[in-house]
């Protein structure tokens, strides 16, 4: 029992320098050897765990990144009260909650996309996951809102789920590129006008 808990510790601290390092510095850059010395372990370590730097990206995608986003973007959307206002509270709030590490890094997922997104199928597969369900909750819940009639019927639900997911990412990488949040501030001064509209 003790064995277990220390190899699930060694296997989370492989984890999660391995996510911080890939945050920094990008996926391919970053060697196994590099990952190791950040959590002071050998290499043998990491072959106990894992196969290959291959099976580790998909740890972190699963255990990390899936985690964040769905923590951030797809569980605020199945709260209860109006769609219309949760959707705005959602988007805006998350905008607005990111410290400035997060803020000069951009958005790990949309990183792990622009990097390896084409390179590796099983990495496509994963991260396209995500993506599926944080669009299958925004439908979810636009759907509500027009039913509701907090939100307009005309309206493709698809559409504003895919446009919504996309804007959001987009503005994480456009602000690295920026000394300031005058940028972000531009971005949810539109997407509050864009929000009004699907009323």
């Amino acid at each position: 029992m003790q064995q277990q808990i220390k190899s699930e510790f060694t296997k989370q601290v492989i984890v999660d320098s391995a996510y911080k390092l890939f945050y920094e510095n990008g996926f391919k850059t970053v060697s196994i050897e590099k990952i190791m010395k950040a959590c002071k372990l050998s290499k043998g370590a990491f072959y106990h765990h894992y196969k290959n730097k291959k099976e580790l990206g998909l740890e972190v995608i699963g255990h990390k990144i899936q985690k964040r986003v769905y923590e951030g973007m797809i569980r605020p959307l199945y709260e209860t009260g109006d769609p219309a206002q949760i959707l705005e509270t959602t988007f805006m709030n998350r905008v607005k909650s990111f410290p400035l590490y997060d803020k000069e890094h951009g958005c790990p997922m949309n990183n792990f996309i622009n990097e390896i997104g084409d390179y590796e199928p099983a990495y496509q597969s994963a991260l396209k996951n995500i993506v599926e369900q944080w669009k299958s909750a925004l439908i979810n819940l636009i759907e509500r809102g027009k039913a509701e009639k907090s939100i307009r019927p005309d309206i493709s639900s698809q559409a504003v789920a895919v446009y919504l997911i996309s804007a959001f990412e987009g503005i994480r990488g456009i602000r690295k590129l920026y000394e300031n949040d005058t940028v972000l501030e531009e971005y949810l001064s539109g997407l509050s006008l864009y929000l009004k509209q699907l009323k």
